[in-house]
């Protein structure tokens, strides 16, 4: 049995306490790459910056999938937050949106009608045994 703190990784994960976790440098690019395609000054519509998003999330899922899966919330509270901000800033309105109003005013499920890929949902089936 491991113990916490003494792990290794190898090929972007992070094995301690026999569990997976996503390195946090493989986090730390993803979310880079997340920040590059949802500039809030960019003049995309909220559907096309979905549909840039959405195959890279893809692909990091098909990878890390088998990683705790509080990473996924993680990251897809983090998407929500940028699309959230791009929506606000193409509102003319000030500030990040990161208040409870925002959420509100557009729910986890406004994303989910736009068809933004959702790594937390995507792990449940996953994550189920095939048998």
């Amino acid at each position: 049995m491991g113990t916490a703190g003494q792990g290794f990784e190898f090929l972007g994960y992070r094995f301690e306490a026999e569990k997976r976790w996503v390195r946090k440098k493989s986090l730390k690019a993803l979310r880079e790459r997340i920040r590059a395609g949802t500039k809030r000054t960019r003049g995309d519509g909220i559907e096309h910056i979905i549909e840039r998003v959405n195959p890279m999330l893809r692909g990091r899922f098909g990878y890390f999938k088998h990683a705790n899966p509080y990473v996924f919330k993680s990251i897809d509270g983090f998407i929500r937050r940028r699309l959230r901000a791009i929506l606000r800033k193409q509102q003319k309105r000030p500030g990040m949106g990161h208040n409870r109003k925002d959420h509100q005013r557009r729910p986890n499920a406004y994303f989910a009608g736009h068809g933004l890929f959702t790594m937390s949902e995507a792990h449940a089936p996953a994550s189920r045994p095939r048998c």
